[in-house]
């Protein structure tokens, strides 16, 4: 930020990203999941003399498992953080410790994908019970909704005096977003609270879903939505765009997360779909939603 270069592409793709990394011995980036997956998946010679070490933030949407562990073996040094337009941005960041170094890869993997370190102008970051507005256990398991408040948080919607007294009942202000908190406080994310899709009378979060299938080789990008169900109310259905090569059926798909996942959490259908995208690569989810209604 100070005295450094920027370096501002007009579109979202593998090939300039990593040119420009070369050229301009770019050490320092930020992305959405997908545009680190687009790196990682890009065939190795696009990266060749990238000789710098890069660092990189994700955000945007919780990262894959997948996705942190392909960076790291491509030896791009990855840092989550969090937050939403409301609370600045980033507002908390998963700071990683000495510690961890010494763990294995899938192990570092987990602990990166957290979050819980508040940046010094939030006053606090928790997650809590939204009816009870009591801080949930450090158990790894309480589920409730992560919570900000402190000088950088928004005063309120403009001309929306309803919505912002509902955001900040309690005093603290409502993210939407569901987690647990762990035994050393740090967060993990489990989904936003309009995207659990319920099934039967059981939660199944979309992100547990994209996981599982993001560790398909096969599989590029993939967003989980709830479909109307006339048995079950809800049930899973995934939007994947598969890499170049694939050549993979929905059904391989459902197998794949059939060894992963609960029975009731496996996708009942899979489309082979462009998923709609901002100009940054962030996946939106609000228009899938859409079409799983209509078709």
């Amino acid at each position: 930020m100070l005295a450094g270069t920027h370096v501002c592409l007009r579109k979202v793709e593998a090939q300039p990203i990593l040119d420009a990394m070369r050229e301009h011995a770019v050490n320092h980036y930020c992305a959405a999941p997908i545009v680190h997956s687009l790196i990682y998946n890009a065939p190795e010679s696009m990266r060749a003399g990238i000789t710098q070490q890069v660092r990189g933030m994700v955000a945007g949407a919780a990262p894959p498992a997948a996705m942190i562990e392909g960076m790291a073996n491509i030896g791009f040094d990855i840092t989550h953080v969090y937050g939403l337009t409301e609370v600045y941005g980033p507002a908390s960041v998963a700071v990683k410790r000495d510690a961890w170094a010494q763990a294995s890869l899938s192990e570092q993997t987990r602990l990166n994908g957290r979050q819980g370190v508040r940046y010094p102008l939030q006053e606090g970051m928790t997650v809590m019970d939204p009816e009870t507005m009591l801080e949930c256990p450090a158990d790894g398991n309480t589920m409730g909704e992560i919570m900000f408040r402190g000088n950088i948080v928004m005063k309120g919607y403009l001309k929306n005096p309803k919505a912002t007294q509902e955001a900040f009942a309690g005093g603290w202000f409502h993210t939407g977003d569901l987690a647990v908190m762990e035994l050393d406080r740090y967060v993990k994310i489990k989904d936003r609270s309009k995207d659990i899709i319920i099934s039967g009378g059981e939660n199944i979060s979309s992100l547990e879903v994209e996981d599982a299938l993001y560790r398909h080789p096969a599989v590029m990008a993939c967003a989980v939505v709830a479909k109307p169900d006339s048995k079950w109310g809800e049930s899973p259905l995934a939007f994947v765009e598969l890499k170049p090569s694939a050549n993979i059926t929905a059904a391989d798909l459902i197998a794949h997360c059939k060894s992963l996942l609960a029975g009731y959490k496996v996708p009942k259908e899979i489309r082979f779909e462009e998923i709609p995208k901002t100009s940054t690569g962030k996946i939106q989810k609000f228009q899938l939603r859409e079409r799983a209604k209509n078709v």
